[in-house]
């Protein structure tokens, strides 16, 4: 089997997901995997499609039906497994919104080769502290040679810095 990933955005309302399940379903590929909200009034998201390999570029194709409705790239998966030798770790942030957040917790990560599967935020508002609050899950990937208690240390320092609790679990 062959896996696509789609991206998909347009104006949100409803029959969006039929639409593009129709497209698939028709033309032989399986959805495996997806993530798909509604954003300010768009709907976005990405989805994963396993298919034949002599029937891919055939669905390629038939998804430009969607256009207009929405705006569908097609990327070619790759089969690569995620590396054996790194350790799972998920990260809680919360704290009052304020620009930033994402870019100084993702940099953090990254200079110790963290790698991040998932990333979820999200803002609210914080009426008994006036304001917003910012709420971030990340599930993450670290390699067998980065020392955890560093990776620890230096989220700890970041999150007092940016005023946010950062809890880690695994």
């Amino acid at each position: 089997m062959t896996t696509l990933v789609l991206t998909v955005v347009g104006d949100d309302r409803a029959g969006l997901v039929a639409a593009v399940a129709d497209v698939v379903g028709n033309h032989g590929g399986n959805w495996e995997n997806s993530q798909l909200a509604e954003l300010s009034g768009a709907f976005a998201g990405i989805i994963e499609v396993s298919i034949a390999p002599e029937r891919a570029a055939e669905l390629r194709e038939a998804l430009g039906v969607l256009d207009g409705l929405l705006k569908v790239t097609v990327h070619a998966g790759t089969e690569e497994p995620p590396a054996t030798d790194a350790r799972p770790l998920t990260i809680e942030v919360i704290g009052n919104d304020h620009p930033g957040i994402v870019r100084d917790v993702s940099a953090a990560l990254r200079a110790h080769g963290v790698s991040i599967d998932h990333l979820s935020t999200r803002t609210t508002e914080a009426a008994m502290y006036g304001g917003r609050l910012f709420e971030a899950t990340v599930v993450a990937r670290v390699p067998a040679s980065v020392d955890l208690a560093k990776l620890t240390g230096d989220l700890e320092r970041l999150a007092t810095e940016i005023q946010v609790d950062v809890t880690l679990g695994s």
